[in-house]
């Protein structure tokens, strides 16, 4: 038998069946968007013992639904405008999405591209008449 360190963890069949009751409920409850820190309030628990529990394999899998749920309603109500564009993208960048623009400089050798920047002479100068 070994001794734990600390109190011992309020943990039970109980409260997984209210994490569970959470992903159904979190709109009756208030919460505009479901979260873990949602769950943690609902759980009457702070964030810090939602991270201690992920080793309980059925809580995990509740707060990855919570996060599917989040992620769906999120993508979803920022397409409708039902959440601003700044809400939503600050959102959907937890759940991996990004605007990130990359631009490739480089060909298939690895070698940069030489920058060219060609100075067209006005129309007049060209053809020695004045633009029409």
């Amino acid at each position: 038998m070994t001794n734990q360190v600390g109190r011992p963890t309020k943990y039970n069949d109980e409260i997984q069946a209210k994490a569970e009751r959470y992903i159904y409920e979190w709109q009756a409850i208030g919460d505009v968007i479901p979260s873990r820190v949602g769950l943690c309030c609902w759980l009457a628990i702070c964030k810090q013992t939602s991270y201690e529990w992920e080793k309980h394999p059925q809580f995990l899998d509740t707060l990855r639904a919570v996060d599917t749920l989040q992620e769906y309603i999120a993508l979803n109500k920022g397409i409708t405008g039902e959440f601003s564009a700044t809400l939503t993208k600050l959102i959907l960048a937890n759940h991996g999405y990004s605007d990130k623009h990359q631009t490739d400089l480089t060909n298939s050798d690895s070698n940069l591209r030489p920058t060219t920047i060609k100075l067209v002479a006005p129309f007049s100068n060209l053809y020695g008449t004045k633009a029409p």
